[in-house]
């Protein structure tokens, strides 16, 4: 087994490349979604509710709801630049979002180990909590920034 930098180091180091790798997601491109900030094994996103994104009750649709807490966990638990996948998700709906109000997403880790690690997700709406999440990844054993570059500069 590779002996890698810690986390943390990695995170810091590959900050910025990291968030631009995430804010490129294309399916949260394609709804408007924008990243807002990483940190280590946190994320916060907005997004804008539009028109097509409504229900026939005219509320914020699940899915809208469900898509941007993924982007954050997605976000939140690839922050340290180690390729990781989702398990399992449960979500919560509480309150309905409304046509043109600013949904914010953050997610938050609660416990990681080696290969899996645990979320919790909230997803607001001027101040008021429409849904969360729990949400459960496999941590794989690849990163997606050179870590192995770091290595030989740090001599670990």
């Amino acid at each position: 087994m590779k002996n890698y930098p810690s986390e943390k180091d990695i995170h810091r180091t590959y900050h910025r490349q990291i968030f631009k790798i995430l804010e490129q997601e294309p399916f949260a491109q394609f709804l408007g979604m924008k990243l807002i900030e990483i940190g280590e094994g946190t994320a916060t996103a907005e997004l804008e509710v539009k028109e097509h994104m409504l229900n026939s009750h005219g509320t914020v649709h699940g899915a809208i709801l469900f898509s941007l807490a993924d982007y954050v966990f997605a976000a939140a638990s690839n922050s340290y630049g180690k390729t990781s996948v989702g398990l399992s998700t449960t979500m919560n709906f509480m309150a309905p979002g409304m046509k043109g109000s600013l949904l914010r997403a953050t997610a938050e880790e609660e416990k990681r180990n080696h290969r899996t690690a645990w979320y919790k997700i909230r997803v607001e709406s001027n101040g008021e909590l429409l849904a969360t999440m729990e949400a459960l990844v496999y941590r794989k054993n690849h990163y997606f920034v050179p870590v192995e570059e770091m290595e030989t500069h740090t001599g670990k």
